[in-house]
């Protein structure tokens, strides 16, 4: 997988580029240190239910609780975290698209110098030489 510089991105394109790797980060970030405690905390009590003998009837829905916690949970802090980045890649593309067409800008304002710069010299010596 190719990644794209911001100067080849236009409009649309940069929000789209902002969108993939917003997800891609907001999916690596979704399960944090809270949710992975949590959801041990849940196979513990889990465990120790089944050691003590108690039914399935009771073990069951209390380990679907927490699992279904530990998704809702995780589904929540990605989105959150989805939007924030979506946000910053959106932020970091335009400035760096930005950025790209200054740096056109100072090397065309240079080239037009060194041109001008050129023509100068050689009207110099034109001059000179017809003296």
């Amino acid at each position: 997988m190719s990644q794209e510089s911001a100067p080849e991105l236009a409009g649309e394109e940069i929000r789209w580029e902002a969108v993939r790797r917003a997800r891609e980060r907001a999916r690596i970030a979704r399960w944090d240190l809270d949710v992975a405690v949590f959801l041990f905390v849940v196979m513990i009590i889990v465990i120790i239910l089944l050691f003590q003998d108690i039914g399935i009837g009771i073990v069951a829905p209390i380990a679907i609780f927490g699992l279904s916690t530990v998704w809702i949970v995780g589904w929540r802090r990605g989105r959150q975290l989805y939007q924030g980045f979506y946000d910053e890649e959106l932020v970091r593309l335009e400035r760096e698209l930005e950025t790209e067409k200054e740096k056109e800008k100072k090397e065309k304002k240079i080239g037009k110098t060194i041109e001008e710069t050129i023509e100068e010299t050689v009207q110099r010596a034109l001059r000179e030489r017809w003296k």
